[in-house]
């Protein structure tokens, strides 16, 4: 059974980081791609970020690239999500998730991953 635990949500002013990890269990293949997804208040859910372990890519979208890092520790079996220079629009439920393979052209495409945790809430201040 698939498993996928976000924690590191808070509360942090404008300018501020924050540092969000996934843990992760129980898929059947070591090479996957881990994705996070945000919510933002009246918003669909939208693709962040997304690490395709087979080959170490990583996939930002525009509005976090600079900002946000993704990281997978494979010792761990964990996700992280570091936010730098946060601004209120960052402000959302983030979600991780995992498919079995992803690319620059569906790394974001939320209805691809069979997998979705239960999301962790990033407010930011102004």
């Amino acid at each position: 059974q698939v498993q996928l635990v976000e924690s590191g949500g808070g509360s942090v002013q404008a300018g501020g980081s924050l540092a969000l990890s996934c843990a992760a269990s129980g898929y059947p293949s070591s090479t996957y791609c881990m994705g996070w997804f945000r919510q933002r208040p009246g918003k669909e859910r939208e693709g962040v970020a997304a690490i395709y372990t087979g080959r170490g890519s990583t996939y930002y979208a525009d509005s976090v690239k600079g900002r946000f890092t993704i990281v997978k520790d494979n010792a761990k079996n964990t996700l992280y999500l570091q936010m730098n220079s946060l601004k209120p629009e960052d402000t959302a439920m983030y979600y991780c998730a995992v498919r079995g393979g992803c690319d620059y052209r569906n790394y974001n495409r939320l209805d691809e991953y069979p997998f979705l945790g239960q999301g962790t809430q990033v407010t930011v201040s102004s």
